[in-house]
């Protein structure tokens, strides 16, 4: 088995990491985007993670594909 495939998308995963902790306070977290759900009343908050569901979920599924090749 090549190793070089793993530790690219290994490397690509921890610069994007990277780049998100030196930019985390001028760009939108995960968990905050628009289109995430959020229902407060008196002793419950209920959160709903739509839009942050569907952009982990189509990098992720992005990664194993390249992973997969």
């Amino acid at each position: 088995m090549n190793p070089g495939k793993p530790l690219v998308i290994f490397g690509v995963v921890l610069v994007a990491v990277g780049l998100y902790l030196l930019f985390g306070g001028k760009l939108p977290s995960f968990g905050h985007l628009p289109g995430d759900i959020v229902f407060r009343r008196e002793n419950v908050t209920i959160y709903i993670p739509i839009t942050t569901s569907l952009l982990l979920s189509a990098i992720l599924s992005l990664l194993f594909y390249l992973a997969h090749r």
